[in-house]
């Protein structure tokens, strides 16, 4: 087990958290979370990495080879599609506010409200 995928995933998580607390665009903030989103796929994939493991079909393979379990692989499928689906509600929101606040800034939409 190596401990690369972990620091890369860390990385990520990281740089896209810091992204997310100095944005100030909304655009930019959602760009930033994909990337703590990455952060996960790289985590979830170090942990289900095997070594020369093979595909869990076992009809083709000896029942004593080494496979690698599906679960994490269904898991990062699944958040990459909850990912998708949280930018795109995000991104919709981001341009609604554009369209009815004519700003993209945080900062600015808080205003608007006192």
């Amino acid at each position: 087990m190596s401990f690369l995928p972990y620091a890369v995933a860390a990385w990520l998580f990281g740089v896209g958290i810091y992204g997310m607390a100095t944005s100030r665009n909304l655009i930019h903030l959602v760009v930033c979370l994909t990337v703590v989103q990455s952060g996960t796929y790289v985590l979830l994939l170090g942990i289900g990495y095997v070594g020369a493991g093979k595909a869990p079909v076992f009809a083709d393979i000896p029942s004593s080879s080494t496979v690698v379990d599906p679960v994490v692989q269904a898991l990062t499928l699944t958040d990459v599609v909850v990912e998708a689906t949280v930018v795109a509600l995000l991104l919709a929101l981001a341009m609604q506010a554009q369209k009815r606040f004519g700003t993209l800034d945080p900062d600015e939409l808080g205003a608007m409200r006192s």
